[in-house]
């Protein structure tokens, strides 16, 4: 069984964060091999067959799922949920998809710049940053685009099958048992690498444990967060407004007593997509009428929304029990030809908006890893060394934001009072100061490394903003 460890925000000394964020699709200058099979055809297995097309000479996607050309599915309903494209997450989306922003633009994805992307701490909007930038679109309109530009290559193909094992080849996995989605056992797939793109429900660890493999050490920060999203028909209500995104912070305890937390995005199809969330017995519920008293509570954007537009449809909830953290990279012995990438690695609190960003970043890892490996027969410890790199500073953000919570118990890292207190005098600053909030925001929006907010430089600055006032 694997081993259960406390929380620890690591990173590796030696690890360049801004090397790993800004690989490129670069010209293949590692091996190749035969097939690759990527099991999950959602976000994190779209970008990884992207990135593994420039090096197999043929992808296979194993998806379950039946999903129409609208990008829904019955197996994810989070789906449905409102997502956020950070900053990073929308440059590597240029990078591996070249000019899918303006495609995505002219299929109705509203693009927000400047003071077009509007975050609140406690019902204050927050002091404005250049060069701010964020795509309003659903998820399931994403991946439809993604999944049209990926079946668009030569050397791969979308198979609805489900994975019900692996094949070994002595120490290293050497392909597939698949099953129809009904279950029947089905055929044996080879392949040379086997990507585990299967999300928080991948059942990786007890294959591994079949044939005598040590399963990864896992982190687990329960936070029992709900959250709730509606769609609205959208008008002129708001002006240019793409994103607006609130957020209780220090001087209400984090507790959502000046305003609700919510989101809203415009999205395709000239429609509002709100999400509401709240942690214990303050999560949202599906009823409409309580939809939208919540929505009156919240910051003036989604109260706006609420009062002049009509809701489309009904209200989709969501439980998030506990983020988890998969570690690979410490184990002794692991199968070569193997890869995890998603939340099948990592998973975080969905109200900060990573997952789809660190899908990403992990498939740029991946590349980075193919590139520089001397083989694919070996364990890939390069790609999981850069891959929970980037991971541990995802779960950084969102654990100690986390434990601020009054019901989340820890554990807790080495240090977090005094991470706290500098947390919570950064957000502080960032409301007022436009410096701070250029560092705190490059920060959310992945950019730049966690440890950019406890730089002398960024809290001597919040210090001297806050005697200031």
């Amino acid at each position: 069984m694997a081993k259960v460890r406390s929380v620890q925000c690591r990173w590796s000394a030696h690890t360049d964060y801004r090397n790993l964020l800004m690989l490129s699709a670069m010209s293949v200058l590692g091996g190749h091999v035969q097939r690759a099979i990527v099991m999950g055809g959602s976000y994190a297995g779209l970008f990884a067959a992207r990135v593994l097309s420039d090096y197999a000479e043929e992808v296979v996607v194993l998806e379950p799922d039946e999903i129409g050309q609208n990008g829904i599915g019955s197996r994810a309903p989070q789906r449905q949920q409102l997502h956020a494209l950070l900053a990073m997450g929308l440059a590597q989306l240029e990078t591996w998809f070249p000019a899918i922003t303006q495609e995505l633009v002219d299929a109705g994805a509203p693009l927000g710049e400047g003071d077009d992307v509007q975050f609140y701490v406690d019902d204050r909007l927050k002091a404005p940053v250049s060069g701010a930038r964020m795509l309003g679109a659903t998820r399931p309109f994403l991946e439809a685009h993604l999944r049209r530009r990926v079946t668009s290559l030569e050397n791969v193909r979308i198979l609805r099958l489900q994975v019900g094992g692996l094949v070994f080849d002595g120490d290293r996995v050497a392909g597939v048992v698949t099953a129809a989605p009904d279950g029947t056992r089905g055929e044996v797939i080879d392949a040379g690498l086997v990507v585990d793109a299967m999300g928080r429900s991948s059942r990786l660890g007890s294959w591994l444990a079949q044939h005598g493999w040590e399963g990864p050490a896992t982190d687990r920060m329960h936070i029992d967060l709900g959250y709730a999203t509606a769609t609205f028909q959208r008008g002129s209500e708001l002006g240019g407004t793409v994103i607006a995104h609130s957020s209780p912070g220090p001087a209400s305890g984090y507790l959502p007593t000046l305003t609700e937390a919510g989101a809203l995005a415009a999205v395709e199809g000239d429609r509002w997509s709100v999400v509401l969330a709240g942690y214990a017995h303050h999560r949202p519920g599906t009823d409409a009428d309580a939809f939208l008293a919540r929505m009156g509570r919240c910051v003036d954007p989604l109260r706006k929304v609420a009062d002049n537009c009509s809701m489309i449809g009904d209200v989709k909830t969501f439980h998030f029990a506990a983020g988890q953290r998969r570690s690979f990279s410490r184990l002794r012995r692991f199968p070569g030809g193997l890869v995890v990438v998603g939340d099948a690695l990592c998973s975080v609190n969905p109200v900060y908006g990573q997952g789809l960003t660190l899908a990403a970043l992990e498939a740029n890892c991946l590349a980075a890893h193919l590139r520089s490996a001397d083989s694919w027969r070996g364990p890939a410890m390069g790609y999981f060394r850069r891959a929970e790199a980037v991971a541990d500073a995802a779960w950084q953000i969102s654990s100690i934001a986390d434990l601020a919570q009054p019901h989340v118990t820890g554990p807790y890292p080495a240090g977090y009072r005094l991470i706290r207190r500098m947390a919570d005098m950064v957000t502080t600053a960032s409301v007022i100061d436009s410096g701070v909030n250029s560092v705190y925001m490059d920060v959310v929006n992945m950019v730049k490394h966690p440890r950019a907010l406890s730089s002398p430089q960024v809290i001597g600055r919040a210090v001297r903003v806050l005697l200031a006032r």
